[in-house]
């Protein structure tokens, strides 16, 4: 009896310094980057076009992949599915999976490719996701998660975080939300982005998760009031650069979705609003022409131009044109052997427009 006291007693104080020792390296990990506004993953979204994009917009706020499946990472065409270009960064990647082991693997590589974070999806409620026992399933699993986080930290020397729900389902917030970041954090993680909405795998579809559920930020800030030494990051909402700094009081940063995608104009300002550094573009235009360099290289190596224009067809949202830019991209980009041309006479129409309205 008194060998097993004392061997439940060191085991106990290796789990505690090894946490400890996990919680200095997340610390000096997260120094490196500035996540204040970061643009999130979406399923069919965020692909490397898309952040390709994105960044001619902002240079400083933070990338995220859509989520890789740690299998299809593991065993599938990986260059088509984490490649990236290196303008890019900073980038991170999101894996989705449950099996640590598996997850681990897919950390060694996706750290080999060069990524900037690695962040675990215990959020998403997708139908695909939720019969793969993971995403916002991992939700009612906050052990499972903490084996998951560890073993990903053990796989790479990158900041190993977790975008999570409040809860899901019958949870209730105030405790699965609260349990989770306690097991994860005990486990070395020390940043987490919140979408301030529980996640129903019953009775809502993916979209509907994405609106009905109701919004509680006042939760999120009061965990990082509560656990002060993490970084929280707001996420869920936000409609807009300006409503996400509004939001941001008391927290670490904001991570916008659709507002970024749908109106990516918004990330125009980011740079300056928030980090006090010069924009990178003051026009579109100018997006455009430095953009067009990157489609022609994609182009010429058998990219359709569709898939890359597609993610800029709301750029002229409220402005002047920008029913005729997203009639000819939808139209012509996916024509084969489309090419500049289609993206020349786009400008040309809200160039047009832009001159009658003035």
């Amino acid at each position: 009896m008194a060998f097993d006291a004392f061997l439940s007693a060191w085991r106990q104080c290796r789990f505690e310094a090894d946490a400890a020792a996990r919680y200095v390296a997340g610390m000096s990990h997260q120094q490196t980057l500035d996540r204040r506004v970061s643009v999130a993953p979406m399923m069919d979204w965020t692909d490397r076009h898309c952040r390709a994009f994105h960044r001619v917009l902002s240079r400083h706020a933070l990338l995220y992949t859509e989520m890789a499946v740690d299998k299809a990472v593991i065993r599938g065409d990986t260059p088509r599915l984490i490649g990236f270009d290196a303008r890019e960064h900073p980038v991170a990647i999101q894996l989705g999976g449950s099996i640590p082991e598996e997850l681990a693997e897919a950390t060694r590589m996706a750290t080999a490719y060069g990524y900037d974070e690695i962040n675990l999806n215990v959020g998403c409620p997708s139908d695909r996701v939720q019969s793969g026992k993971f995403g916002a399933c991992l939700m009612a699993e906050p052990e499972l998660v903490a084996d998951c986080v560890s073993a990903m930290q053990d796989a790479t020397n990158l900041p190993v975080t977790v975008k999570c729900r409040i809860g899901v389902d019958d949870q209730d917030p105030e405790i699965a939300l609260f349990e989770l970041v306690r097991l994860v954090a005990a486990a070395g993680v020390t940043s987490f982005t919140v979408h301030a909405r529980k996640a129903w795998l019953q009775g809502l579809s993916p979209k509907d998760n994405r609106s009905i559920p109701p919004l509680d930020y006042d939760l999120v800030r009061r965990l990082k009031r509560e656990r002060p030494e993490l970084e929280i990051i707001l996420n869920g909402g936000l409609d807009s650069l300006a409503h996400g700094v509004e939001e941001m009081q008391g927290l670490d940063g904001i991570m916008l979705g659709r507002a970024a995608y749908h109106t990516p104009w918004t990330l125009a300002r980011v740079d300056s609003s928030v980090y006090g550094k010069a924009d990178p573009v003051s026009t579109r235009m100018e997006a455009l022409e430095i953009y067009r360099d990157y489609i022609s290289d994609h182009l010429d190596s058998g990219t359709r131009l569709h898939s890359i224009t597609r993610h800029i067809l709301g750029l002229f949202h409220g402005v002047p044109g920008a029913r005729q830019w997203r009639r000819i991209l939808s139209e012509q980009a996916n024509k084969p052997g489309a090419g500049l041309d289609v993206l020349d006479e786009a400008i040309a129409a809200v160039t047009n427009e832009e001159r009658v309205a003035s």
